[in-house]
């Protein structure tokens, strides 16, 4: 796994790329995570119950089907109930 590693508040992030598919879009993007330990998997962050939304960074937006252009956004966070798939890239 390819994880980029960064700083926040002090304490070291990793951030892995993550694909989600949604009825209408593919919504590929940044995950950040503990380099290790608690909740350090991306599958620990999906399956948190008390967290409805997925913050995402470098975010890539494209209708599924094809067709239409590809957006991109700094920053977007994903509503869970709205994910239907979900794999990181860099596996």
């Amino acid at each position: 796994m390819t994880a980029r590693m960064e700083a926040q508040s002090g304490s070291p992030r990793r951030r892995e790329r993550i694909a989600f598919e949604t009825d209408r879009h593919m919504v590929v993007g940044d995950v950040t995570l503990p380099p290790e330990g608690y909740q350090s998997r991306f599958s620990d962050s999906v399956n948190r119950g008390d967290v409805a939304f997925i913050p995402l960074l470098d975010v890539e937006i494209s209708p599924l089907g094809g067709g239409g252009t590809t957006e991109r956004r700094e920053f977007i966070v994903l509503a869970k109930q709205h994910i239907r798939l979900a794999y990181p890239l860099d596996a």
